[in-house]
């Protein structure tokens, strides 16, 4: 899509960047992270405003993105379930169209990747996926990120998601994996794996870059060679089946009998919200592998370098 004359680009889901865009981001994000901590101004999208739709709460998601237009020089609206017209029955497309007209970009936190397909086809503006039920890409983003910070490479990572193998973050880093060449495996129990067409996906692209993707249900068997461990709650926003997820996750728990088999060097990773003592222990969120909270603070940087690159 097009508007005066310019490409719009929209972040629906991972694989809208190539490989070398990714790169892009991550170094821009790097550039803006020194900025922040020297307290150097960085406002280069002075004067445009992003539209944040939210669909469902958020921590990470509201305040980063609200935060990083502030100190990119704009401004940032939350627009919640009652702050719009479509609890009243207006379309997507219909919001999407009267919004282009007053703001420079739109984030939207969404129950359906569908939604997010809608806003992209009738905005004028770049639309960024905060989340949808199939992909959380600003989230693998910063999570690969964060381990090229922690580790100066991506060159022959193995990540090791272990959990639910059929949910937003799952298939957004298998995704990203894929395209950049890293190894990725998933274990995850039987009735909880990546779908089919998230693995033929990833199973494309990796034999273009040489990554591995597998999939086991054996988590022990998982780790052994993991450079990076990622796990996610077990029950995920809307879910009802609260009790079966528990008994089928219950071995898939990142704890100290789990850690001893991985690497000594493997660093451990969670997009939060935690539930501590169900997917993951204290004392490996808190332990000295864990990388979790620097995340956290990396959505920020991420975010804000798609922002400039989506919005400039």
């Amino acid at each position: 899509m097009k508007k005066k004359g310019r490409v719009i680009r929209h972040l629906r889901y991972d694989f809208d960047r190539t490989a070398e865009e990714i790169w892009d981001i991550f170094k821009l994000a790097k550039n803006l992270k020194s900025k922040l901590q020297n307290r150097i101004p960085h406002e280069l999208l002075k004067g445009k405003s992003l539209a944040m739709i939210f669909a469902k709460p958020s921590t990470r998601t509201r305040v980063s993105f609200e935060v990083g237009m502030t100190q990119l020089g704009g401004h940032a609206l939350f627009l919640g379930p009652n702050d719009l017209q479509l609890s009243r029955g207006e379309t997507i497309g219909d919001t999407a169209r009267v919004l282009s007209r007053y703001i420079s970009g739109i984030m939207a936190r969404v129950f359906a990747q569908k939604e997010i397909e809608e806003l992209a086809a009738n905005a004028t503006v770049p639309i960024i996926n905060g989340l949808s039920d199939l992909y959380h890409p600003c989230q693998a983003l910063t999570d690969i990120f964060t381990v090229f910070e922690k580790r100066g490479t991506l060159k022959k990572l193995t990540m090791c998601f272990i959990g639910d193998g059929d949910n937003n973050v799952t298939n957004s880093l298998m995704l990203l994996s894929a395209r950049l060449g890293i190894n990725f495996i998933v274990a995850a129990p039987k009735i909880y794996t990546t779908s089919k067409y998230i693995l033929d996906m990833a199973n494309k692209e990796a034999r273009r870059t040489g990554a591995n993707i597998s999939i086991t249900n054996d988590p022990f068997e998982a780790i052994k060679k993991a450079d990076v461990i990622h796990t996610d709650t077990w029950i995920s926003m809307g879910r009802t089946d609260t009790k079966n997820r528990r008994k089928q996750f219950s071995p898939y728990q990142i704890n100290t009998s789990l850690l001893k088999r991985a690497p000594e060097h493997a660093l451990v990773m969670h997009c939060l919200p935690a539930h501590r003592g169900e997917e993951i222990t204290d004392d490996i969120i808190d332990g000295p592998q864990s990388i979790i909270f620097d995340q956290a603070e990396n959505r920020l940087h991420v975010q804000k370098a798609i922002l400039v690159l989506c919005m400039k």
